[in-house]
């Protein structure tokens, strides 16, 4: 299968060619965003890269593929040099647009990770953390989620289970317990945005 149905397959949204598509070019593209940020002396995590990675992915699948379906394999441009190109332009705006956020995984003052914290609903020492202002946002988007969405989020984060575990419980592959988080995040981030701050994951 050539590049250009390879795509068509992933925007009909085959299960199978979208596993294949994330198995194959997300440490790529991952690469390509940690060149990037290493050419522009940003000294950049782990969690840093994959944030980015992690938006990229949500930004191609983002309204019904649209970003995705601008590949057309024009000029013998294969898949890889097109996702090259996507990639170092994409981390390049998010670097300029995306101010330092609070990360869910840094440890404060010994209270443990926000993402902890949050999920815990430990309202006073998020309260000392990020404010009250933040605390009624964070739980005005969370309460935006649908009880399935929520319950998500229950799972891997307050009790931790793994997405390997998650996808036996849900009864989906792998990639689409991938698929789902980038989605949450995405959601999660947009309304945080909305309200005047960011909150990494």
């Amino acid at each position: 299968m050539d590049d250009l149905a390879f795509v068509q397959s992933c925007i009909r949204q085959d299960p199978f060619a979208w596993d294949e598509f994330v198995e194959k070019y997300s440490r790529l593209i991952y690469s390509y965003i940690h060149r990037v940020l290493h050419s522009k002396g940003i000294a950049a995590s782990e969690s840093y890269a994959g944030d980015i990675c992690q938006e990229l992915f949500h930004s191609l699948i983002k309204d019904n593929f649209k970003k995705l379906k601008t590949y057309r394999a024009k000029n013998g441009c294969s898949l890889a040099s097109w996702l090259r190109q996507v990639s170092v332009n994409f981390t390049i705006d998010y670097t300029r647009r995306i101010k330092p956020a609070v990360s869910m995984d840094q440890d404060e003052e010994g209270r443990g990770p926000l993402k902890n914290i949050l999920a815990g609903g430990a309202v006073s020492a998020l309260d000392a953390l990020i404010g009250k202002e933040k605390i009624s946002g964070l739980h005005e988007c969370i309460d935006r989620l649908d009880n399935e969405d929520k319950y998500f989020l229950e799972l891997y984060l307050n009790r931790g289970i793994k997405p390997e575990k998650l996808k036996k419980h849900f009864k989906v592959s792998r990639s689409a317990i991938d698929m789902r988080k980038l989605r949450l995040i995405a959601r999660l981030r947009e309304c945080f945005k909305s309200k005047g701050f960011v909150l990494d994951s």
